[in-house]
């Protein structure tokens, strides 16, 4: 059937754009460090990542409305190819401020990309939203494994150190190019395309899409910020890289491991249990990375972490789906990805400053309260159906 193989094809992308994103967060705040005027502003390329992210996150919603998903997904991947090319250059001039552009074309193609998982859902059966999220997410599993070993090995591969490593995103890109190309997805009506539907603020107004947009934000924000940590954390730790880079890998199959589950599990139980699970388990995180600084510590916290996120990502993204008709996708996806997005680039600051002003466990700290925001407002939610 035409949809499985466009969710074949969507998961396919987004392999490719995880071992994109993995690979960025563990070489550029390290970089950033290498090449930064001020030591605070080491993980200024992560920022600049997340911000390409937000400045691009509701432009291309409404592209992908007027000209189809393939197209926009092109585009996407043109996006990728410039802005590793360009990080590789500026890694060899040794220039700090054009790492950052580089990295901020790199977080358009994290925008456009993001929408991969709306994509899958659309192209289904209401009933089978989320198994279909989930299955496009579940992707993600080969950029968490090719990700890291990809950074490990292109690290040294040529003068001067990271240089190769962005070349081989650039050699993603064109992958991700061909794979796109292939996606047969039914473009919106006319009729859909120039509808307005409902105004934003009335769509925002009801519980379930707050409940859908703090589960994404906040369970985005506090991975965010823990994962763009953990390079300088395990490195002040005297850990060598390829122990931050194993780190990180596993922290990406937890992120998405339990998608080949998770949509079932929402199918069968409601999206409400899910996401106060989620919640659960990134409180668990934070309780052992409290507890030490080891490697184990840092292994089982990322581990929990990455689960966390994919339970209220995913959870979230499924609620977002039920608040909206066809012709106001575009304007809520957009706004639910630009404030996502935008809390990212807020957290991927943030956690460098944190991390080097006042050390790890601080930061930890400074996540908690995104958790327990998340946690009560699902609780306090009455879903309309179980």
């Amino acid at each position: 059937m035409t949809e499985h193989r466009n969710i074949l094809l969507l998961a396919l992308a987004q392999a490719l754009l995880l071992a994109n994103g993995v690979t960025l967060v563990a070489i550029n705040g390290l970089m950033g460090l290498q090449l930064s005027p001020l030591p605070n502003l080491a993980t200024l390329p992560v920022t600049t990542y997340v911000l390409g992210g937000v400045l691009a996150a509701y432009p291309a919603a409404q592209f992908m409305k007027r000209y189809g998903r393939r197209r926009g997904f092109q585009v996407g991947a043109l996006f990728a190819l410039a802005g590793a090319l360009l990080s590789a250059f500026a890694v060899h001039e040794r220039s700090f401020w054009l790492l950052c552009l580089g990295t901020v074309l790199a977080g358009i193609y994290n925008a456009i990309g993001q929408q991969y998982r709306f994509a899958a859902a659309d192209s289904v059966e209401a009933d089978w939203k989320s198994r279909a999220i989930s299955l496009t997410l579940a992707g993600g599993i080969l950029g968490g494994i090719v990700g890291p070993e990809v950074s490990k090995f292109t690290r040294d591969l040529v003068a001067p150190t990271f240089a190769a490593s962005y070349l081989a995103l650039a050699g993603f890109a064109l992958v991700s190019l061909v794979i796109v190309s292939r996606l047969n997805i039914a473009p919106l009506s006319v009729a859909e395309q120039t509808a307005k539907g409902r105004p934003l603020r009335e769509i925002a107004r009801q519980p379930a899409f707050i409940v859908a947009l703090l589960a994404a934000t906040c369970g985005y924000a506090t991975m965010n910020l823990l994962m763009t940590a953990t390079p300088l954390a395990m490195d002040f730790c005297g850990m060598p890289f390829s122990d931050a880079a194993f780190v990180l890998q596993w922290h990406v199959i937890g992120m998405f491991a339990p998608s080949f589950f998770t949509g079932d599990v929402i199918r069968r139980m409601g999206v409400r249990p899910v996401l106060l699970t989620g919640a659960a388990l990134m409180l668990l995180c934070a309780g052992i990375a409290l507890a030490g600084v080891t490697l184990h510590h840092f292994w089982w916290a990322l581990v929990l972490l990455g689960i966390g996120w994919n339970f209220l990502f995913i959870g979230g993204t499924t609620l977002l789906t039920e608040t909206c008709r066809p012709e106001e996708r575009a304007k809520v996806q957009g706004s639910n990805d630009f404030i996502v997005l935008g809390t990212q680039a807020l957290t991927s600051l943030v956690a460098g400053v944190v991390i080097i002003s006042a050390g790890w466990h601080s930061l930890v700290w400074f996540a908690l309260p995104l958790i327990a925001v998340t946690g009560l407002a699902t609780w306090l939610w009455k879903p309309v159906r179980a």
